[in-house]
């Protein structure tokens, strides 16, 4: 069963994700692997697309309708059961589902999983002989980013940069009102500060993880960052 999960993960994601990356290597002039990357995140991004506009409006829509669950968490704060009840109600009447941002995290975990055995494995010749016969074989693939970043080592200016993009893709998904104190210099409610904590705690968890990797995955994510950023500031702008 398990070499079986292994085989389609092979088949479904590492072998489509790997030739498409040399094939992107082979033809971008100078053969930069760190372009070769940023044009496959924008080749995933843009298959991710229909998600992450459902995800992102989602999320904008539990944001409006936060003053109506605290009013349901005020009313039936005694029964937990009523109080489940009536915001599954609210969801259903508003057309909305709370875990479509889930879903777009879901389906990301096993990419950034074929994409970290890419970067692991990839850059070894023996790994070439997995190339789909259209895609022309290289001899070999050279990390190097713009002739400065080796892609295949960790580095922690693009673990830092990663981290940065992380916080303002974080930040633009949640509402003014939850970053501010009230006067009194607590936050509204208990949601408002889990909020608040995060748009720190994931680009510090971020750089940590990425300090251990290949800087391409670094790359990776930096440049997905960036590509989701434009993307939220279009659609919630025509919210």
């Amino acid at each position: 069963m398990f070499d079986t999960i292994i085989h389609f993960f092979y088949i479904i994601l590492y072998q489509p994700l790997f030739n498409a990356l040399v094939l992107f290597y082979d033809y971008i002039p100078g053969n930069d692997f760190g372009v070769a990357i940023i044009t496959l995140t924008l080749v995933i991004r843009f298959i991710l697309y229909p998600v992450s506009v459902k995800a992102v409006t989602s999320q904008k829509s539990l944001q409006k309708l936060q003053p109506r669950i605290s009013e349901i968490q005020k009313k039936y704060k005694d029964d937990r059961e009523k109080q489940a009840k009536e915001t599954l109600e609210l969801y259903k009447n508003e057309k909305i589902n709370p875990f479509s941002g889930i879903l777009l995290s879901l389906i990301q975990i096993p990419i950034l999983i074929a994409l970290y055995r890419v970067f692991w494995n990839g850059l070894n010749p023996s790994e070439l002989v997995n190339l789909y016969q259209f895609v022309l074989n290289p001899g070999h693939l050279n990390p190097m980013f713009l002739g400065i970043i080796d892609l295949s080592k960790a580095n922690i200016v693009m673990a830092v940069l990663a981290g940065v993009v992380q916080y303002f893709q974080t930040k633009m998904l949640i509402p003014k009102a939850s970053l501010e104190k009230k006067k009194d210099g607590k936050t509204s409610d208990f949601s408002q500060v889990m909020q608040k904590q995060m748009v720190y705690f994931l680009p510090g968890f971020t750089v940590i993880i990425l300090l251990g990797l290949p800087s391409a995955l670094g790359l990776y994510w930096t440049a997905s960052g960036i590509f989701s950023i434009i993307q939220q500031y279009f659609i919630l702008k025509h919210d």
